[in-house]
C-alpha cells in the first residue's frame, strides 16, 4: 500500500532520470499522450481562465496544461518536484507553486479554480487521500469548475483485505475506486458525471477517470461510467504512429520534448476554437 509517507518519501528520492518522460514511452512520447489521449478527453472544459494541477512531478503536463489556461496552480508534496517546475517553467509568470503535506488545498484560494487536474500520479494515492482533496475542492471550485482526476480502482478488483493484495500492482492505492469517488463527491456537495474505467498495463480496470463539477454547472448531469479495456491497446498504436512518422526513434522520444513554440500555437488555436 503506497501510503502517503511512502509516497513522500519516494518522489522526495526519486532522481526522476528524464523528468518523468520515462513513463510517456508506451505511447511513442508525451505530447502523444496529451494531444491523443488527454486532450480529447478535455476538450469540452479548455482552455480555462485558472487551473489547478495536484502532483505534476517534473511538469510533464504542466508544460501543455499552462498554455490553456490564464492562471496556473500547482501543488505537490515534493519540495523537489516544485523546484523542478520552477526552473522549468521560470518563463512562464502566470504559475503559482506550492509544496502542501500531501492532503492539504489550503493555499489555493476558495472559489479561485475553473479546471482541477490530475493524470499519472493520484493512482498512489490511499482513499483518504482523496477524501480530503475532494471535500476542498467543493470549496476551491468557481460555480461552474470541474475536475478531472485519474485514480486508482485497484480496491474494485481486488477487495481490500487486512493483508491487501497478495502483489503490488503497479504501486496501485489498494484501498481506493470508483465508486468510492463518487461516494467522496456526494458528501462533499459535489457531483462526479462522468467515470472511464480503464486497464493499465495489463490489468483490465485498475484505473479510473473521474470528471466532477457542482451541483447547477453548466457541465452537471447525471453520472455515466463506461469501461474501456482498449485502453493500453491505444498506447500501442500511438508507438507504432509515434515511430512511423516521428523525426526520431522511440528511444529517443523520451528526451525529447516538443518546441515551445509549437505548444503555444496549438493551445491559441483552442483558444480561437472555444470562442
Amino acid at each position: 500500500m503506497p501510503t502517503l509517507d511512502t509516497n513522500k518519501q519516494h518522489w522526495e528520492g526519486y532522481d526522476w532520470p528524464q523528468a518523468g518522460e520515462e513513463w510517456s514511452v508506451a505511447w511513442g512520447g508525451s505530447e502523444y499522450v496529451w494531444y491523443a489521449v488527454l486532450l480529447p478527453r478535455l476538450l469540452r472544459f479548455l482552455p480555462a481562465q485558472s487551473a489547478l494541477e495536484i502532483a505534476p512531478g517534473f511538469g510533464r503536463w504542466t508544460q501543455y496544461l499552462k498554455e490553456l489556461c490564464d492562471d496556473l496552480t500547482v501543488v505537490d508534496l515534493a519540495a523537489q518536484c516544485i523546484e523542478a517546475c520552477q526552473r522549468r517553467f521560470a518563463e512562464s509568470h502566470h504559475i503559482t507553486y506550492h509544496v502542501n503535506d500531501g492532503l492539504s488545498l489550503e493555499a489555493v484560494p476558495d472559489k479561485s479554480i475553473d479546471f482541477v487536474f490530475s493524470y499519472d500520479s493520484l493512482v498512489h494515492a490511499e482513499a483518504h487521500v482523496l477524501r480530503s482533496y475532494v471535500r476542498q475542492l467543493a470549496q476551491k471550485l468557481t460555480p461552474d469548475g470541474v475536475g478531472f482526476i485519474h485514480h486508482s480502482n485497484l480496491a474494485a478488483i481486488v477487495p481490500p483485505t487486512p493483508g491487501g493484495p497478495p502483489a503490488d500492482i503497479h504501486w496501485r492505492a489498494h484501498d481506493m475506486s470508483a465508486q468510492l469517488f463518487v461516494e467522496y463527491c456526494a458528501e462533499s456537495g459535489l457531483r462526479c458525471i462522468a467515470q472511464e474505467i480503464v486497464d493499465w498495463g495489463g490489468q483490465r480496470a485498475l484505473d479510473c477517470f473521474s470528471v466532477f463539477t457542482l451541483p447547477g454547472s453548466k457541465f452537471d448531469r447525471p453520472l455515466q461510467v463506461t469501461e474501456t479495456p482498449t485502453f493500453m491497446a491505444e498506447a500501442e498504436r500511438l508507438k507504432a504512429i509515434s515511430q512511423l512518422y516521428g523525426a526520431h526513434t522511440a528511444a529517443e522520444a523520451v528526451a525529447t520534448e516538443p518546441p515551445p513554440g509549437v505548444v503555444a500555437r496549438l493551445a491559441r488555436w483552442l483558444r480561437r476554437r472555444a470562442e
